[in-house]
């Protein structure tokens, strides 16, 4: 297969890599503030591991922007698509649910919208 387009999760590590550098924090200082390891965080900067959306949570707070631009800088969320956004967010903010719970519900939920959008049904 070819590979025109660029690794999501690159664009997503020099992302955060460059909203880090921004925010004046070094790599150890955000792994901390996310209570992840440096070298895990390293790793997503590289492009070199996928975050979970808990993770990407986390690295919002710690970088003080919005889960849903990780998400979108992620392609979890499609920019172009507020519904899809307004659920993830109902999601996210639900207090009855682990962030486990969380996850799983969101995974689910993309899962059953691409089906739709494969089998051309609204």
């Amino acid at each position: 297969m070819d590979q025109k387009r660029p690794d999501p999760y690159a664009t997503l590590g020099e992302f955060i890599k460059r909203q880090r550098e921004l925010s004046q924090l070094s790599l150890r200082q955000l792994a901390d503030i996310c209570g992840i390891s440096n070298p895990y965080l390293s790793q997503i900067e590289r492009g070199l591991r996928t975050p979970s959306s808990m993770i990407l949570q986390s690295l919002a707070k710690g970088l003080r922007i919005s889960a849903e631009t990780l998400y979108t800088q992620a392609g979890i969320l499609d920019p172009r698509e507020a519904e899809e956004s307004d659920v993830i967010k109902a999601i996210m903010h639900d207090p009855d649910l682990s962030a486990r719970q969380r996850e799983m519900m969101i995974d689910m939920y993309r899962s059953f919208r691409k089906v739709n959008d494969a089998d051309g049904a609204s």
